[in-house]
């Protein structure tokens, strides 16, 4: 690997962001699913609780695929698609539409964007809460 090549999110490190913020979900009570791509935007890691609303699996998956395509956490984002905001035409101008809710996170590492997070089934202050504590435990 070159000096300037940063390492790939690997599936371990997948796995580890599933597990944290299942957990932390978990300790708050709440049921949720949970997304991991790549940078390519290839699905790494994924989980969906056999109790949590159907669409949540959807749900993180678009949050994380947001998240990576703007290489910024969803929750940053909600006033940019408003009517005058800077993203208001994107989620119809892309193939896979875009969500704007707070729960995508992008994961870096040395700097570099690697992949995304996304969870999806408790509100959206939580969902950003269980995906924040997953980055930060894998840093």
């Amino acid at each position: 690997m070159s000096p300037t090549a940063v390492t790939p999110l690997t599936t371990e490190d997948a796995e580890l962001l599933v597990a944290t913020a299942r957990r932390a979900a978990e300790d708050a009570g709440v049921t949720v699913s949970v997304t991991v791509l790549d940078a390519g935007g290839h699905l790494l890691a994924f989980r969906r609780d056999d109790r949590a609303v159907l669409i949540s699996g959807e749900t993180s998956t678009r949050k994380a695929y947001t998240a990576l395509q703007l290489n910024a956490p969803t929750a940053d984002l909600v006033d940019a698609v408003q009517p005058g905001g800077l993203f208001h035409t994107l989620p119809t101008a892309l193939d896979r539409p875009l969500l704007f809710i707070a729960g995508g996170v992008p994961v870096h590492r040395d700097g570099r964007l690697i992949g995304a997070i996304g969870v999806g089934g408790g509100m959206p202050e939580q969902d950003h809460g269980f995906a924040t504590a997953a980055v930060q435990a894998l840093a």
